[in-house]
């Protein structure tokens, strides 16, 4: 508001030393003309010659405002509409202002003027009344204070709405973030649906938030998981630990309870490290090791290390289109490839193609496999990436669920997503992968 009626005062005060300097220019203008033009009347006929013509332009000098004095060399009057010449001006000493009496109503008036010394000693004074200039520029100075003072007005309004609006935005996002603070993750920020900055933010922040809801989500179901799933071989290690003290049981019984405990202990280890991997991924750690990688090379050399295994259990690996080399972290993409490939091998039929497609999506890399087995329930596709989630009732310890859970955090810190999809038969599991 202040900067508004700043600029606004700024701009009325040019324009009033605009008008005025205009007007005062105009008229000297007008005044050294006529002043001229008497002079060279004085040239060419002498002082009757400028008495004549000071004579001829009197009558119409009140409607002119214009005022005329042509004295001696002694001050005595000669012609024109002033009585007398102004004390303690000198002819010729440049534009003045000053009030003089008019002879034709006795009236002081304020006159603008310039003056000039004749050759013969005489002193010629031309001037305007400034009367009506200093009315106008009350005038003007009036309506200056007035466009200003509608205009603070409507500083002070157009400010108290802005302020209305921006502050109801903004205290419907606190109310919001403080029921969220409070605990309420189903909160969102209101959009109001015009598109405007504060929508924008609000989106922004939803998103965040469905990022961070789902985010806690699987904090607390892996949390859970952990409690559940490692509980049962920190049970049998500690079972093995303490039949080790058992003074019945015979060095070869000690042996093997050594080796069953080495077995549990692989187990935590691994689900701890995959976890670890999983929580790396997740925060985007590893960005800085990000390089140009030919995605159909890794593929090909990842199915050339799963060919083997494939062979033993009688499938086929097949390595589908092509797609420009990205940016990304290789050990990562080389995990997540193997991952899905196991996943595949795992539940694949016997004498069946599993299919790996490389393939381009606008700016993102598709990275795709497919096997020809069962499935999985529609309902429980959602669920395949969250960690310790596993689809198959006979799970042992070496499935953890935490496979597909990786390839997710995987595709997430390459600004993608993880999909996957019924083809009946078989399932269609896919990454997407952004190329920048």
């Amino acid at each position: 508001m202040i900067l508004s009626t700043l600029l606004t005062a700024t701009v009325l005060a040019l324009v009033y030393v605009t008008a005025n300097r205009s007007i005062e220019g105009e008229t000297r203008s007008v005044v050294s003309a006529e002043l001229t033009g008497l002079a060279d009347e004085y040239e060419r006929r002498g002082l009757i010659g400028l008495l004549t013509a000071i004579e001829r332009r009197l009558p119409s000098a009140s409607e002119r405002d214009a005022l005329y004095l042509l004295t001696d060399r002694f001050g005595v009057k000669l012609a024109g509409n002033l009585k007398q010449w102004p004390v303690d001006i000198t002819a010729g000493s440049g534009w003045v202002e000053l009030e003089l009496h008019r002879a034709d109503n006795d009236q002081l008036v304020p006159i603008s003027a310039a003056s000039i010394r004749l050759p013969g000693g005489e002193r010629l004074l031309v001037g305007r009344d400034a009367l009506a200039r200093q009315q106008f520029d009350r005038v003007l100075l009036r309506s200056v204070g007035i466009a200003l003072g509608i205009a603070l007005a409507l500083s002070v309004l157009t400010g108290w709405l802005f302020t209305r609006l921006v502050f109801s935005r903004l205290s419907d996002i606190a109310s919001t973030a403080e029921n969220i603070v409070s605990g309420d993750l189903s909160r969102r920020m209101p959009m109001r649906g015009t598109g405007d900055e504060f929508d924008q933010v609000a989106g922004t922040l939803n998103t965040m938030l469905d990022r961070i809801e789902e985010l806690i989500s699987n904090l607390r179901t892996t949390s859970n998981s952990i409690a559940h799933d490692l509980r049962s071989p920190l049970s049998r290690l500690k079972q093995r630990v303490e039949a080790l003290s058992d003074p019945a049981k015979t060095d070869h019984e000690r042996e093997i309870d050594v080796a069953r405990a080495s077995v549990e202990i692989d187990h935590v280890l691994r689900v701890l490290g995959q976890l670890t991997e999983i929580s790396r991924a997740e925060a985007g750690v590893g960005r800085e090791q990000f390089e140009t990688v030919d995605l159909q090379q890794l593929v090909g050399d990842v199915v050339e290390l799963y060919e083997p295994v494939a062979a033993d259990q009688g499938s086929n690996l097949e390595v589908v289109g092509s797609v420009a080399p990205i940016q990304g972290h290789r050990p990562l993409l080389s995990q997540a490839l193997s991952n899905l490939l196991e996943n595949a091998l795992r539940y694949a039929p016997e004498h069946t193609a599993i299919t790996v497609t490389v393939s381009e999506d606008g700016p993102n890399a598709i990275l795709s496999v497919r096997d020809h087995g069962p499935g999985v329930p529609p309902e429980d596709l959602p669920r395949l990436q969250v960690p310790f989630v596993t689809l198959d009732p006979a799970r042992t310890e070496r499935n953890a669920g935490l496979g597909l859970a990786l390839v997710a955090a995987i595709s997430h810190m390459h600004g993608g997503a993880f999909t996957a999809r019924n083809c009946n038969p078989g399932l269609e599991a896919t990454i997407k992968l952004a190329r920048h």
